[in-house]
């Protein structure tokens, strides 16, 4: 047997609760090293630095010059992306970037082209599709199994109701724009594109119900994908609970999935939809380690920049609608 790798040493930039999450995964991991972490707040950052058990930097240029750390796992705000990634790359720093990659698609490219150009590894974080209920979807669609794709639909919802901090970015029209559907509607967006494939046009609607503040806390999106299939997605911060469905329509079957009873297909002329039985995986780790092996050059991240950006599309794309009453093409928000 070989001799064991040593973990990718990474630096954690923004101390937002996110980071902690990360920051656990890479614990339970053990293929990465916290090194340093740095936030503006003193107070953000030295707690983090005691939890994990690194360095407490005094600038994020301070990290960047260490020579010791190999990337950087960025969970700032997204309207810093462009400029944080930037400087990683141009210090040839690898960048595992939470999504969405940007508030818009220029940031978008700019983030994916600087990474390109320093030959760094771009890794965005969209761990949703990794959940073994997808992923067992997913091989069955590419055996054939469902037969052609004609339907899905999908919600993605959370209780948000006197759990806001209406300084946040994350709850800010400037800082989330499109409110819920960018901050958590595109991971399902994402799996239903990963699932159905590209969406080419988006029909959207966008309202503030019950929370307080300047953004949309429920939205709908009806996607036209590529194939001929339609999708709808409802996403929502003001739900009683948290909840998140899935249904897969294919000619030959149906996949079922719901948080609460798991995952089930219905074949053509059944009469009961069978239980699934998932192996549960930990999707933040496999996303982590997968960048690991992309720092090494020994894969490719599922998702990059351009895939990422193209995402982000779709949810830009729903937010003109809304804003505009008519279809929207997703090719517009990407010329």
């Amino acid at each position: 047997m070989g001799a064991a790798r040593s973990p990718v040493r990474v630096a954690c930039l923004g101390m937002g609760w996110w980071s902690d999450v990360l920051a656990d995964a890479v614990k339970r991991s053990g293929k990465l090293e916290i090194a340093a972490c740095y936030s503006r707040s003193q107070d953000k950052k030295d707690k983090f630095a005691a939890k994990y058990g690194c360095r407490a930097a005094a600038s994020y240029e301070e990290m960047l010059a260490d020579g010791k750390i190999d990337a950087i796992i960025n969970t700032t705000p997204n309207s810093v992306h462009l400029e944080t990634t930037r400087a990683a790359a141009a210090a040839g720093k690898h960048v595992f970037l939470d999504k969405p990659i940007a508030n818009t698609v220029a940031d978008a490219r700019g983030i994916t082209e600087a990474c390109r150009k320093a030959k760094v590894v771009l890794a965005l974080g969209y761990q949703r599709r990794r959940e073994p209920h997808f992923r067992f979807v997913k091989k069955q669609i590419e055996a054939g199994v469902f037969g052609r794709l004609v339907n899905a639909e999908a919600n993605i919802s959370r209780d948000r109701l006197g759990k806001i901090d209406l300084s946040s970015w994350r709850y800010q029209a400037a800082g989330m724009p499109g409110g819920v559907m960018l901050q958590i509607g595109i991971h399902y967006t994402d799996v239903l594109e990963y699932l159905l494939g590209p969406v080419k046009a988006v029909s959207g609607q966008f309202v503030r119900l019950v929370l307080p503040g300047d953004n949309p806390d429920v939205a709908s999106l009806v996607l036209e994908h590529e194939n001929g299939a339609l999708s709808t997605l409802n996403a929502s911060y003001a739900s009683a609970s948290e909840y998140y469905l899935m249904n897969i329509y294919g000619k030959e079957a149906t996949a079922f999935y719901d948080m609460h009873s798991g995952l089930r297909v219905l074949r053509r002329g059944g009469t009961n939809a069978d239980a699934v039985a998932c192996p549960q995986n930990d999707t933040i780790v496999e996303e982590l380690e997968e960048f690991v092996r992309a720092v090494r050059g020994e894969t490719e991240p599922e998702m990059d920049g351009e895939k990422s950006t193209a995402s982000l599309a779709v949810i830009l794309a729903g937010i003109k609608s809304a804003r505009e009453g008519r279809r929207v093409e997703v090719a517009e928000l990407l010329k």
